[in-house]
């Protein structure tokens, strides 16, 4: 699991390292003692030890394969020399995946894409529990993308009794997404801030028999608008005549009165009047 290291400042041990290089880069050249060259070494060595640690980022100490801790603090420290150190973003990123092609609940093929912000928790888990966290990070979004689209319909034509979809399903959907990919990233310390579904749209092969299917149901829809209404009216127009006693009408007279009516009503292009000049009956 992860833990805290504390180095030394690093400021302090500038100057050491200072005073050991200057001190054996200049008793070699008066005193002219090979032997003095040792200081320059431990200097460089120690030099080694130094590491600055930037806001939001964190380094993670390594001796010998052993994991000896990290550091999130930021600022200038020295460390073991011997250290190996590997440095871990703790900031923020964004994985703003391409939309990949999978099927839905009922097999039609879809394209579908996430969005998510993520950032490292963990740095033991991210350095050593997966190889490449962020590669990790990418495949696993994209599987629970993939298991997230088997469980729901694109849409409710096919599935009737579909309550949630793709689609429509709005802040369920991304919140039943962003818990399978909080479940597949916990293994490599990833903290995930957001998921959301980004881009989804049928695959090029139906989408346009899709579209056409769309476009009926809307008509259907409307015309059965139009007629719902026009039945409204054509009842209130009888209702008022007889009413106010203008005409009488059999039930012949009704017929015709209602067919006209409902064919001005219904139809989908303009009606052109024909005057009457005579009587009803011709």
């Amino acid at each position: 699991m992860e833990k805290n290291s504390s180095p030394a400042s690093g400021y302090g041990m500038v100057l050491v390292v200072f005073l050991l290089l200057v001190g054996g880069i200049l008793g070699l050249i008066m005193l002219k003692n090979p032997w003095l060259l040792g200081l320059v070494v431990v200097g460089i060595f120690l030099a080694m030890g130094f590491v600055v640690v930037n806001p939001n980022q964190s380094a993670v100490f390594i001796l010998f394969g052993k994991y000896m801790g990290t550091i999130k603090t930021n600022g200038f420290f020295w460390a073991n020399p011997f250290y190996v150190k590997k440095k871990i973003s703790l900031r923020a990123r964004n994985f703003n995946s391409e939309p990949i092609k999978v099927n839905d609940k009922i097999g039609n093929p879809i394209m579908i894409g996430v969005v998510l912000v993520w950032r490292v928790s963990d740095t033991f888990k991210a350095a050593f529990a997966v190889d490449q966290f962020e590669h990790f990070v990418v495949v696993q979004s994209e599987a629970a993308l993939r298991k997230l689209a088997g469980i729901y319909p694109y849409d409710n034509f096919e599935d009737h009794d579909a309550v949630i979809t793709l689609r429509s399903g709005g802040e369920e959907v991304n919140s039943e997404l962003e818990r399978e990919i909080i479940e597949r990233l916990q293994i490599a310390g990833i903290e995930v801030i957001e998921a959301r579904i980004n881009y989804i749209a049928y695959a090029q092969e139906i989408a346009q028999a899709m579209l056409k299917r769309q476009q009926a149901t809307a008509i259907v829809a409307a015309r059965f608008k139009i007629v719902e209404g026009a039945v409204s009216m054509v009842d209130m127009a009888l209702t008022q005549l007889a009413k106010k006693e203008i005409i009488d009408f059999d039930d012949d007279k009704k017929a015709t009165m209602i067919s006209n009516l409902m064919v001005v009503l219904c139809g989908d292009k303009d009606v052109s009047p024909i005057v009457n000049t005579g009587t009803l009956h011709q």
